[in-house]
């Protein structure tokens, strides 16, 4: 174990046993995003379900934008006890051996919303969080960011216009053959550091939600936008499983149910706020936004698809023919309410 992971799990104890005998239990909820982001605003109303609901004997602090941790020590400082709350993006799973998790990482893959959170809410969501059990970690809920739309300095509207482009990109194998496969060059990066290096030119563009693009004031350093809705960016809330499975189970009920209704929050709340930061960059006028035509977007799918097949073997074909199979149902139960009409 790294000296600095003994020195957080012995900071961790020391704050956990302080609080417990004072008669509170403090969580600590560390995120990289902005306040006003659906994450955010959807940390600040667990907070305070979480202490109403427990009468006061939880105490949840929230520090938003990186303060205490980046994304790559996040994951680390909540397994050391560091930290007892994080809602990471899901291709944070990856590099710490839950590979299956880069399921939400595939291109093209939900094709709405509906799709996407009857996956995330069935036997595949299940699925994920039991991966997550030996990491000594524990999966609370799904919380949505939205839709992934593609940025950078230069129009994007073939693939070709990809080629040799700097992308950002999240600790993913899947996002860099994503990247790869669109013949752009991807650059893992924190998403603290994005800003200043679309700033200076180390990279050239990026993908995000729009409410992301918008908080983080990437429309200040990037002139064009593709409405792709090529992939999706969510997270998973999760907590140190030893924190958790230590709480009286009163309070540990308590704080499921402010989970679930702070879930429910969230998911209303994301895509009304991209629709807003969506009107708000357009205008700015200092990102051109674009919206791709169906030619351009057969165009797109015919170059990302493969890499569903490229990473069957890591993500499991089973969990991705699952999304497919859900894909078709709500496709037919969709057709078939339009027929009623």
């Amino acid at each position: 174990m790294k000296l600095r992971t003994v020195m957080m799990f012995v900071l961790a104890l020391g704050i956990s046993g302080f609080a417990h005998a004072a008669g509170e239990i403090v969580i600590k909820f560390s995120h990289v995003v902005a306040p006003d982001t659906p994450k955010g605003q959807a940390a600040e109303r667990f907070k305070l379900l979480a202490e109403q609901k427990t009468g006061g004997k939880v105490k949840v602090e929230i520090y938003p934008n990186s303060q205490l941790y980046k994304d790559r020590e996040e994951i680390e400082a909540l397994q050391s006890g560091a930290v007892q709350m994080l809602a990471p993006s899901m291709a944070k799973f990856g590099p710490m051996g839950a590979r299956e998790f880069e399921l939400f990482d595939l291109p093209f893959l939900f094709p709405n919303q509906e799709v996407l959170h009857r996956v995330m809410d069935g036997d595949v969501g299940k699925k994920l969080f039991a991966k997550l059990d030996t990491k000594g970690v524990t999966g609370l809920a799904f919380w949505d960011n939205g839709f992934k739309q593609m940025s950078s300095n230069k129009p994007m509207h073939t693939v070709a216009d990809f080629s040799g482009l700097k992308m950002r990109i999240q600790s993913s194998k899947v996002l860099g053959a994503q990247m790869k496969a669109l013949g752009a060059n991807p650059q893992v990066m924190a998403f603290s550091e994005v800003y200043t290096a679309l700033q200076q030119g180390v990279v050239d563009g990026t993908e995000n939600p729009v409410s992301n693009f918008y908080t983080q004031k990437m429309n200040e350093v990037q002139k064009h936008m593709t409405m792709s809705n090529h992939g999706y960016l969510g997270y998973a809330v999760i907590v140190n499983k030893a924190f958790w499975e230590g709480l009286p189970a009163d309070v540990r009920n308590a704080l499921t149910q402010a989970m679930k209704e702070a879930t429910a929050f969230e998911r209303d709340i994301a895509q009304r706020d991209n629709d807003d930061a969506l009107a708000k960059v357009i205008a700015a006028k200092t990102t051109t936004v674009y919206e791709l035509t169906p030619a351009e977007r057969i165009e797109w799918q015919k170059a990302l698809l493969p890499v569903h097949k490229e990473f069957e073997s890591v993500i499991g074909a089973d969990l991705i023919q699952s999304v497919n199979n859900t894909a078709d149902q709500v496709a037919k139960e969709q057709a078939a309410s339009a027929k009623k009409k």
